[in-house]
């Protein structure tokens, strides 16, 4: 557990610090922007309270939104992201055994249930951001096209990030 709090706080920084400073200067067609610092609300430990769980997703909103000049969009959709976690855990499926400290990464989890868990989560944030921007149904269909578009971009760094730092040993 001691071990849980710098490694979560690390994470939080560093993924910050490259949306802000590197992704958010990534624009393919004009609007496909990849958003992975919902990484961290992602892999936040299972039993982490539900009032902090909400506190850190608005924060890690919050940051993005002073750097992007968004005014509330990202916190707002990420305090979804982060109300809606333990409802899609449910939903994806059985997790395995785990403790207070167990979060749920790819290396924790497995490939099938971290593909489903943060497909769901990552399109339900960009659902939230991306009808919250536009705040209406008159270009329904357009704007779902790049809710799935930029769920996909953003899966894959997602996917790549958890591959490059998730260690080559086994789990005991």
């Amino acid at each position: 557990m001691n071990r849980l709090v710098p490694k979560n706080i690390v994470r939080f920084l560093l993924l910050l610090v490259l949306q802000v400073l590197v992704l958010n200067h990534i624009y393919f067609y004009g609007f496909l922007n990849p958003y992975v610092y919902i990484l961290f609300i992602l892999l936040l430990p299972f039993e982490t309270p539900g009032w902090l769980l909400l506190a850190l997703s608005f924060l890690s909103g919050l940051v993005v939104d002073l750097f992007t000049g968004t005014l509330g969009l990202h916190a707002a959709a990420s305090v979804f992201t982060g109300f809606v976690k333990p409802g899609v855990i449910k939903l994806v499926g059985e997790k395995p055994e785990y403790d207070s400290t167990t979060q749920p990464t790819l290396k924790e989890m497995g490939f099938k249930w971290f593909l489903a868990f943060s497909a769901t989560m990552t399109f339900l944030h960009h659902l939230a951001l991306n009808f919250i921007d536009v705040f209406t149904f008159r270009e329904f269909w357009q704007t779902l096209l790049r809710v799935i578009l930029s769920s996909v971009f953003t899966l894959i760094f997602i996917l790549i990030i958890q591959y490059i730092f998730t260690s080559r040993k086994e789990k005991t």
